[in-house]
């Protein structure tokens, strides 16, 4: 039996002993290995890895594990964790048009160069229990063919060419650009601290923001111009030799959205975009990433804001898991002598709320 134990550093002691007794679980239960988190957990992976802003799904796979499953203080862990790694540079921008693609949809066209791939996808499961899962069932060998040589140009760029939608916007060149994961975030922030942020940020707010303004809060009429997952090579340019140098390959989801048009007296109208990026299969963190993009731009495309999805500061200072955990939380901390402090001024206050009371009773009495 467990009992509490009262004290500070030996309980303190004795409840992480015993997290990780019950981390482990019954010891007759074969443990599970981080190749097994990786492999057959793998878009919890992702979204650790995403929204810790760091590639390494061994580091993500350990903090799931050491979080008990729990994904907020698995991507906590890993944050920590990259806090003490050194940092070397800047790689290149990655260029998401030459991605060996494994899944690509449109919703805007049936017919897109190089063809729809519909990959591994949930999209069109029953969504009912299977209960083969529970006895070891091993699936057959998928379906396999010649990789496709055809180019795959993002819908936006074919929309682009006949000056359909905007141009994508542009940062200034010379400016540098932002890091939140050394600098504190400061408003007004430019596009490149709000995607940031938006990637960082938690998948069930922005999805939920991104859902707001699908009903209304916030004018949002998308169509999911483009999905696309798949691995892209990561180039670092090296001054010693001159030129940019492969480092390996990472997986990435893109999605790009196409929204609704935009015109002036000046300006011809034309279809406006959001955009999402995240490491991994990570669709609907995209998705919704995409339309908060679209959102926080509705003044520097001349629209109404008013509506949450369209508040800078509120999305910015709101959408961290981590922060907001640790806001949360530190609630269970000992509030004693603050908590005592209120218990004392309500005490007073009630006391001379019941003397004011009586005066007026024995003044009614007297009268």
């Amino acid at each position: 039996m467990y009992v509490a134990v009262k004290g500070g550093e030996r309980a303190i002691e004795n409840a992480h002993r015993l997290l990780a007794h019950e981390r482990r679980g019954d010891r007759a239960v074969p443990e599970v290995t981080l190749a097994q988190i990786s492999e057959q957990l793998a878009l919890g992976v992702d979204r650790v890895m995403t929204e810790g802003s760091l590639y390494d799904r061994e580091l993500a796979a350990l903090a799931i594990k050491q979080a008990r499953g729990d994904m907020i203080e698995a991507i906590f862990l890993v944050r920590a964790f990259r806090a003490t790694l050194p940092r070397f540079g800047a790689t290149d921008p990655v260029n998401t048009g030459e991605m060996q693609v494994r899944r690509r949809i449109s919703s805007t066209f049936k017919d897109v160069p190089g063809g729809q791939i519909l990959g591994p996808t949930f999209d069109y499961t029953h969504r009912l229990l299977d209960p083969q899962l529970a006895e070891g069932f091993v699936p057959e060998q998928p379906a396999t063919a010649e990789a496709s040589q055809a180019a795959t140009p993002r819908v936006t760029d074919i929309l682009g060419r006949d000056g359909l939608i905007e141009t994508s916007p542009q940062a200034d060149s010379d400016a540098p650009v932002g890091d939140l994961t050394r600098e504190p975030l400061s408003f007004p922030a430019d596009r490149d601290l709000r995607l940031q942020n938006l990637a960082r940020g938690d998948e069930g707010f922005l999805l939920a923001l991104g859902y707001s303004t699908q009903r209304g809060y916030g004018r949002n009429h998308p169509f999911a111009g483009e999905i696309r997952f798949g691995e892209v090579e990561v180039e670092f340019f090296a001054e010693d030799v001159g030129f940019a140098v492969p480092l390996g390959s990472v997986e990435l989801t893109e999605c790009q959205m196409v929204n609704q048009f935009k015109g002036s007296t000046t300006e011809a109208p034309c279809f406006t975009r959001g955009y999402g990026l995240a490491f991994g299969q990570s669709e609907r963190k995209t998705m919704s990433m995409a339309l908060v993009d679209r959102a926080l731009r509705a003044r520097e495309l001349g629209e109404e804001a008013g509506a949450p999805a369209q508040d800078e500061e509120f999305v910015m200072s709101h959408s961290d898991n981590v922060q907001s955990t640790g806001f949360v939380e530190h609630l269970k901390l000992p509030h004693y002598v603050d908590f005592q402090s209120e218990l004392g001024l309500l005490r007073k206050l009630r006391q001379e709320f019941a003397e004011a009371n009586q005066a007026v009773e024995l003044q009614e009495a007297a009268e």
